[in-house]
């Protein structure tokens, strides 16, 4: 039997990414979040529009998508209730934020140069995506109480650097979804992925045939 109930939250369960960006004095902010979904190239990002990360992009128009495996998962949770704003937000002030100028140095996690963009990868991250900002559409700006407060974030990936490790074998530019285990976050929480469950009739379709214009002018590092 279900139940009609009204969650605080509706955080049913996505991948963690770290969000590497550039600030205005040239130091690196790291930030984990875990509202996050690609189509094709593009990935969308739900943000508030008072987070460095978010005010970083947009002064930028760049970032780097970091994605943690479950091996990562104590240095991601070093970063919680941190924040890149000095002074901290009063919203953030009330859940329990502080100010870190320099997260990789808490986080234990290290940065390396990107290719087509300023802001750093983060070295421990099997899947490290170098973006740039397209849009940013604002949230529930229909209410007058939200306006303002939230974005989603359209993300154009122009470099995607992924560890050997979690490759196929025999498949050129394909990620092994049997080895790749990215950390989720559910209602607060970490989780993982299992095994895999059921043969999948969706998987019959090649994913060539996904391929958007962006993934094709995208390039490498060798081209």
């Amino acid at each position: 039997m279900h139940k009609t109930i009204k969650p605080s939250i509706l955080y049913f369960g996505t991948p963690v990414a770290l969000i590497s960006t550039l600030n205005e004095d040239g130091t690196y902010n790291l930030s984990p979040m875990s509202s996050v979904f690609w189509l094709g190239w593009r990935c969308v990002l739900g943000l508030s529009m008072r987070s460095k990360t978010t005010q970083n992009m947009i002064r930028t128009g760049e970032c780097v998508l970091n994605l943690p495996s479950v091996h990562e998962v104590a240095a991601v949770d070093r970063l919680a209730l941190t924040t890149g704003s000095n002074p901290v937000p009063e919203a953030k002030l009330r859940r329990g934020y502080r100010f870190e100028a320099d997260k990789f140095a808490i986080s234990g996690l290290t940065w390396e140069s990107s290719d087509t963009v300023a802001a750093p990868r983060v070295s421990e991250c099997p899947v490290q995506m170098e973006g740039t900002v397209e849009k940013v559409h604002g949230i529930a700006d229909d209410d007058p109480l939200q306006r303002g407060i939230l974005a989603c974030i359209e993300v154009r990936v122009r470099r995607v650097h992924v560890e050997e490790s979690i490759l196929a074998h025999d498949k050129p530019d394909h990620v092994d979804p049997d080895r790749w285990r990215p950390l989720i976050m559910s209602f607060q929480q970490f989780y993982g992925l299992g095994p895999r469950l059921f043969e999948s009739t969706l998987a019959q379709v090649p994913e060539n045939m996904y391929r958007t214009p962006d993934a094709k002018q995208a390039g490498t590092a060798t081209e």
